[in-house]
């Protein structure tokens, strides 16, 4: 492993990196390599423990893993940096149900597939990297390419999945449905997951908006979910966090009118500093969605509504970009401007959703499911963080040995942006190959930076 990452390392201030890399061609895979797994046999370490007080750390574990045979249509990649998202965090508590279910499933499907159910989970759904080797039938893609992934797992065997592959029912999430993710030093994947690194990024940077930045690309943009248009009204939650960041600045670039939802007066302060104007600081304003556990308070909707128009000359919004779930949907339905559509994914503070089906039915609203984004949606996403137009999230950045650490604080909400991980890479700020681009951005670049 140490050769292969001096081999990748010799392309720092190389006039010819690409010829330095493609060097990684003749090196020898390595036999094993660590990776962050989750055990089978933990899978019941938090019975009885309420959600917010599990802890990633203790079920995240850095180990030596077996290198697992290459299979065709596939790339083994060495992985300079990965990052955090909710399905680690979920992986990390066993929740909704351990993934370990999710990969049995799987290796039910090919003898191929049978190589993903083990009794450890090699997690993580991002990564920026080098192509180490690719398996028979990949012709895209070479030793040496610089890449991210993007963590759509597809088998597109069945017609379903032609016109939408997330509609595949052979559709599943890299490293949270499927094993070999990104957190660790090499990493598996479909070649049609791979697409070019942003070249004025670092390696956690680049490896930083896959999920999100595609999730909130289908969710908002897509005519898969929102299907934004200029002028729109389009309230985001969690605006500064992981998704809502990309999500505010899709709004803006697309012409639209984000109102931003955060929880703290320094999330507010990032999201003007990414340009948006109309921020609602929800705990400042003391918004209460929830009486008791049981009850949801409808006066607590509409001050909320009436907040939203004070910010928006008297509009309500035409989208809500909902990922928060069951603490606020009650509340996003009755906002949602008549005609209005909510776009949902995840929900990261409970699964069951609670809402008043007046305000649905008879203001004709929309509830539209989105779930990650497709290749061509991801590849879209992908291609405007290359030009410059959107711009990753990174706060700060952990060694692959403090994943645990990392994911503690993305399940607490204590992080702003991403949470990155360095998995080879040794310090933060290698791997930039356009420094003149870089530059012109350095600013939006940076801003999460410390926070």
């Amino acid at each position: 492993m140490q050769d292969i990452l001096e081999a990748i390392m010799a392309a720092e201030g190389s006039a010819d990196p690409g010829r330095e890399l493609a060097g990684v061609a003749g090196l020898p895979v390595p036999e094993s390599y660590r990776g962050v797994v989750v055990r089978a046999e933990e899978a019941r370490m938090f019975t009885g423990v309420a959600t917010r007080d599990k802890d990633p750390r203790k079920a995240l574990h850095l180990q030596e893993v077996p290198t697992p045979e290459l299979g065709p249509g596939e790339a083994l990649v060495a992985v300079m940096a990965s990052a955090i998202n909710y399905n680690t965090v979920w992986t990390s508590i066993f929740e909704p149900l351990p993934t370990f279910r999710f990969l049995q499933r799987y290796g039910r499907t090919s003898e191929l597939a049978r190589r993903h159910d083990l009794p450890y989970h090699v997690v993580g759904s991002d990564a920026a990297g080098v192509v180490l080797r690719v398996g028979a039938g990949v012709s895209r893609w070479r030793p040496g390419d610089e890449v991210v992934a993007h963590c759509l797992s597809v088998e597109l065997e069945d017609a379903a999945g032609h016109d939408d592959t997330m509609l595949d029912p052979q559709q599943r999430i890299w490293g949270f449905e499927t094993n070999f993710g990104g957190l660790a030093e090499l990493a598996v994947v479909k070649a049609n997951q791979l697409m070019p690194r942003p070249r004025h990024l670092s390696w956690e940077e680049a490896a930083s908006p896959g999920l999100v930045n595609s999730t909130a690309y289908r969710q908002l943009v897509s005519h898969h979910g929102a299907n934004m248009k200029q002028g729109d009204v389009v309230l985001i939650w969690g605006a500064s966090g992981g998704l809502g960041s990309y999500a505010t600045q899709m709004a803006l670039h697309g012409g639209a009118v984000p109102v931003c939802v955060v929880s703290s007066p320094e999330k507010a302060e990032l999201c003007r500093r990414m340009g948006a104007d109309l921020v609602i600081d929800r705990s400042a304003e003391g918004f209460r969605f929830w009486s008791d556990e049981q009850t949801q308070d409808p006066d607590e909707w509409r001050r909320f509504g009436e907040r939203i128009r004070e910010l928006t000359d008297g509009e309500d919004p035409d989208i809500v970009f909902e990922h928060p779930g069951r603490e606020t949907f009650g509340a996003s339905v009755y906002v949602t401007k008549r005609g209005g559509t909510i776009v949902t994914c995840a929900s990261t503070s409970g699964f069951l959703h609670q809402y008043d089906n007046r305000y649905l039915w008879m203001h004709l609203k929309r509830i539209v499911g989105s779930h990650f984004a497709n290749y061509r949606e991801a590849w879209q996403a992908n291609r405007l963080v290359a030009l410059g137009r959107i711009h990753p999230t990174v706060s700060r950045t952990y060694p692959l040995e403090q994943t645990g650490q990392a994911a503690y604080e993305v399940h607490r909400n204590t992080h702003q942006g991403k949470v990155g991980v360095r998995c080879l890479a040794p310090e933060d700020g290698l791997g930039v190959r356009d420094p003149e681009l870089r530059a012109r951005h350095a600013d939006a670049i940076n801003r999460f930076r410390g926070h």
